[in-house]
C-alpha cells in the first residue's frame, strides 16, 4: 500500500478519467484472451472439460502455459488442480523426463507431485495439486528474518531431496519454489529445465542428457576442414560431394563403407555394390576423383593458415582476435533464468553439478537479505560474470575459474565486498551510513567483441568500473520499479541482529568454486539452522 501511494504521488495526485478507461480497456482485452486460450486448449484436450473446469489462467513461460482448474471429487467438495499445458513443439523425451522427476522424487519434502497426464495428439497437460501463494517481490520487505530462517530451511529440503535422485533443477528462482506464507507450505516447482547428474537415478534423464550432447557433437562435427574421426555407427552423408567436402581425406575406409553397405532380411550384411550397374560405379569413381582434388586444395589452404592459428597473439590481452573468434565455440548446457546462472554455467563449464542449484539459492538468500530483487540483471553471460566480480571479487573469480579449467581475464582488479556490509547498506539498517550514501559497488561492463575462446579456455572480459545509479546492478522487476530498503521500525522481528551465521552460509552458497560449494544436504546441518528440524 505504502508503495503503491509513493509511485502515485511521483505520477500526481490527480487521476484522470481516460487512465481509468485505459485500464479497464487493458483487463477486457486480458480476460479476452484468457477466455480464449482456454477455449483452444479445451478444444485441443477435449478430455478435459469431462474432468475438470478451467477457471484461469495464473502463469505463463515460453514453454509452457499454467491454468486453475477445480475438480469434482466423490464426496462432493471441490479440488484445485494446477494445469500445466506445455507448448506442442516440446520434446517427447523432454516431457517424459519432466514427468518422470515429478513421479519418483515428487509428492513428498517440498517437491511438487503430479496426479494425471492428459495428451491429445501433440498436446499434453500435467496436472499438479494447486498450492495458493504470494508473489516474492510483494512480501520480500515484509517477511520476519524467522520466516526467511524457515524460506531457505525449506528450500534446501526441496534440493536435497531431488539431488539425492540425481537431479540438477538449473532454474530454481523465487517463481519456482512456490510458498504459501499463511498456512507455511513449500513447492519446486517446474522441471521442465531439469538434467540428470552422472548417476542419477531418473532413467529417462539419461537421454536427456545423451540427446544433448549429440545435438552438440552434431553441431561440432563439421565445423570448417578439420574433421575427426568418429563412431562406424554415424549417420552417413547423403552424397559422396556432401562427403567429400566435410571430411579431411576420401582414403577412410569405413567413409566409402557407410555408403556402401545394407542388412538384409537375415541380419547379415550385403554389399550394396553387388546391385550397381557399371555406369553407376564409373560415375561414383569419376565423382571421387574430382573431389580428391578439391579436398586436396583445401588442405593446402589449411596448411597455409596453420602459422595463423599458431601465432595468435590474443591471449593474456583485453581483445579477441578474428583467428579465436572464427573458432568454433565450446558448447556447454546454459539453461536457467538470468540472474541465477552459476559462474561455471556463464563460462560454459561442461561438467556442470547439482552446484549449480545451489549457487541460484545463494542469490535468493541474497534477495533476503538484502531486500533487493532481483538482484542481477545483466542482458548477457559477460555482463552477468562481470557484475558476480563486483560482489565476489575479481582475482576470486579468476582463481576459481582456473580451478574448473578456464581463464577469465579482466583489465581492472575488483576488490571482494563484505556480504553483511553490503546487505545492511542496501537493506539501509547501516546506521553509521548516510542515506545519500548508499550505493551499490559499481558495474562492470564489457567490450561487445569479448567472447570465450575455446583453444585457450578463456573467457575475455573487458572490464572498467563505472558509477552506476542504485537501478543499474540490482535491478528491481520488470517494469523498472524497485524494491525500497525495508524501514527497520515496520517490522524489525530479527533484521536488527542478523546472526553471522546467516553471512557464513550466504558465502558459502556464493562460492564461486563449484566444487568447494555447499551442498543441500551439508547447508540443512549449517549453524544458521540451529534448533530446526527437517
Amino acid at each position: 500500500m505504502e508503495e503503491t501511494m509513493a509511485f502515485s504521488s511521483l505520477r500526481g495526485c490527480d487521476r484522470c478519467p481516460a487512465d481509468d478507461m485505459l485500464k479497464k480497456h487493458e483487463q477486457s482485452v486480458k480476460l479476452s484472451g484468457i477466455k480464449r486460450d482456454i477455449k483452444e486448449l479445451c478444444e485441443a484436450v477435449p478430455q478435459l472439460v469431462s474432468v475438470f473446469k478451467i477457471k484461469d489462467k495464473i502463469g505463463e513461460g515460453t514453454f509452457s502455459s499454467v491454468y486453475l482448474a477445480t475438480a469434482q471429487l466423490q464426496e462432493g467438495r471441490e479440488e484445485k488442480i494446477a494445469l500445466k499445458h506445455l507448448i506442442p513443439t516440446s520434446h517427447p523425451v523432454r516431457i517424459a523426463a519432466e514427468l518422470q522427476c515429478l513421479t519418483v522424487a515428487g509428492g513428498q519434502d517440498n517437491v511438487m507431485g503430479v496426479k494425471y497426464c492428459f495428451r491429445k495428439n501433440d498436446h499434453v497437460v500435467i496436472a499438479m495439486p494447486y498450492l495458493e501463494h504470494e508473489s516474492f517481490l510483494d512480501i520480500l520487505n515484509s517477511l520476519s528474518f524467522q520466516e526467511v530462517r524457515e524460506y531457505m530451511f525449506n528450500l534446501f529440503i526441496a534440493l536435497k531431496r531431488i539431488h539425492q535422485f540425481g537431479i540438477v533443477h538449473r532454474d530454481v528462482k523465487p517463481s519456482n519454489f512456490l510458498y504459501n506464507r499463511r498456512l507455511k507450505k513449500y513447492a519446486l516447482v517446474d522441471f521442465g529445465l531439469a538434467q540428470g547428474t552422472r548417476d542419477t537415478n531418473i532413467e529417462l534423464l539419461k537421454f536427456v542428457q545423451s540427446e544433448a550432447q549429440q545435438e552438440d557433437c552434431s553441431r561440432n562435427k563439421y565445423h570448417g576442414v578439420t574433421g575427426h574421426k568418429g563412431p562406424l555407427s554415424r549417420p552417413a552423408p547423403k552424397t559422396v560431394d556432401q562427403q567429400c567436402t566435410t571430411k579431411t581425406s576420401v582414403k577412410r575406409p569405413y567413409a566409402n563403407t557407410q555408403i556402401h553397405i545394407k542388412q538384409g532380411k537375415d541380419g547379415k550384411i550385403i554389399k550394396q555394390s553387388k546391385t550397381v550397374d557399371v555406369i553407376s560405379r564409373k560415375l561414383a569413381t569419376k565423382k571421387t576423383a574430382i573431389s580428391t582434388k578439391a579436398v586436396n586444395s583445401v588442405m593446402r589452404e589449411t596448411a597455409r593458415s596453420c602459422s595463423a592459428v599458431l601465432t595468435c597473439d590474443c591471449y593474456g590481452t583485453d581483445r579477441v582476435c578474428s583467428v579465436c573468434l572464427s573458432r568454433r565455440q565450446q558448447v556447454a548446457p546454459r539453461a536457467g533464468t538470468p540472474g541465477f546462472r552459476a559462474p561455471e554455467v556463464l563460462t560454459k563449464c561442461p561438467d556442470q553439478t547439482t552446484a549449480i542449484d545451489m549457487w541460484s539459492a545463494g542469490v535468493i538468500f541474497l534477495s533476503l537479505l538484502s531486500g533487493r530483487y532481483p538482484f542481477y540483471k545483466a542482458s548477457d553471460d559477460l555482463t552477468a560474470l562481470a557484475q558476480i566480480m563486483t560482489i565476489r571479487g575479481s582475482r576470486e573469480t579468476i582463481q576459481a575459474a582456473e580451478a574448473f579449467g578456464k581463464s577469465i581475464l579482466c583489465s581492472k582488479e575488483v576488490p571482494a565486498q563484505d556480504l553483511r556490509a553490503l546487505c545492511e547498506r542496501l537493506r539501509g539498517l547501516d546506521s553509521t551510513t548516510p542515506k545519500s550514501a548508499i550505493d551499490p559497488p559499481g558495474d562492470i561492463s564489457h567490450d561487445p567483441a569479448a567472447s570465450e575462446n575455446t583453444d585457450h579456455k578463456a573467457s575475455h572480459v573487458q572490464a572498467a568500473q563505472a558509477q552506476h545509479s542504485e537501478d543499474t546492478l540490482y535491478r528491481r522487476d520488470s517494469d523498472g520499479c524497485q524494491s525500497h530498503p525495508r524501514d527497520c521500525t515496520a517490522n524489525p522481528e530479527g533484521w536488527d541482529s542478523v546472526p553471522d551465521e546467516a553471512y557464513d552460509l550466504l558465502d558459502k552458497l556464493l562460492d564461486l568454486n563449484p566444487a568447494s560449494r555447499i551442498t543441500a544436504e551439508t547447508a540443512l546441518l549449517h549453524p544458521f539452522f540451529k534448533d530446526m528440524c527437517s
